[in-house]
């Protein structure tokens, strides 16, 4: 039975495919082009296996972010991408954290800077 503020589950999905699809549209359009492979903020799918980025944005509904936040996926929080094949295999404070492309997807991450000596 659903009480009066609760949403159904249809509700609930809906709001997902929703802002999935706008999360998709708005990649789409800030994509680079094929020439330009480098990054300034892109999703972590777009990087390279043994790379280490910094997490600088998380597109996913509030509940899903404070989850990741949970696990260790947090703004500003350094990773290393392992693996790029069927999931996506991240280290992360020394610990390895295995999530779908599709939640690879929603975090945007940028290239750590080359240290000056």
């Amino acid at each position: 039975m659903v009480t009066p503020g609760q949403k159904m589950c249809s509700e609930n999905l809906s709001y997902t495919r929703d802002s999935w699809q706008l999360i998709m549209n708005w990649l789409k359009s800030v994509e680079p082009s094929a020439a330009d492979t480098r990054c300034e903020v892109c999703p972590l799918t777009r990087v390279k296996a043994g790379v280490a980025v910094r997490i600088k944005r998380l597109c996913a509904a509030p509940e899903l972010q404070n989850r990741l936040r949970e696990l260790g996926l947090c703004e500003d929080q350094i990773i290393r991408l392992l693996t790029s094949q069927s999931n996506f295999i991240c280290q992360v404070c020394n610990a390895r954290l295995a999530i779908s492309q599709q939640l690879a997807q929603l975090i945007m991450v940028e290239p750590l800077k080359p240290a000056l000596n």
